[in-house]
């Protein structure tokens, strides 16, 4: 299996009162809008962590990996201070995916 043409992300989601959930996957958009939609069992579901807060990406599923451990074995203000140095106000990087495009003088409402 050839695994150098593809693209893995680590990702921190974040629920309204700051839980944290770090994962990977190959997918950034799918993972993110299976989190909002509430399809990710466990951890992150029960916690209400559907806010993408932070992600990374990398060519090898091995690093990708690798980082993702890394991270999880930090501190509570170590992944803060990660987190806050690339998104200060903590805002929801996915907040617009998957929303539906319109067209200049279209309405939502008449889709």
């Amino acid at each position: 299996m050839n695994l150098k043409n593809h693209q893995y992300f680590v990702y921190i989601m974040s629920s309204h009162s700051g839980t944290l959930y770090i994962g990977m996957t190959n997918s950034i958009y799918r993972r993110a809008l299976e989190h909002k939609s509430g399809q990710i069992d466990g951890f992150a579901s029960k916690y209400g962590c559907t806010r993408l807060v932070h992600y990374e990406s990398f060519d090898d599923v091995h690093r990708a990996i690798g980082r993702e451990k890394e991270l999880k074995g930090w501190t509570r203000a170590k992944k803060i201070a990660l987190i806050e140095s690339r998104n200060h106000r903590w805002a929801d990087l996915a907040e617009h995916w998957g929303a539906q495009l319109l067209f200049a003088g279209e309405s939502v409402h008449s889709k």
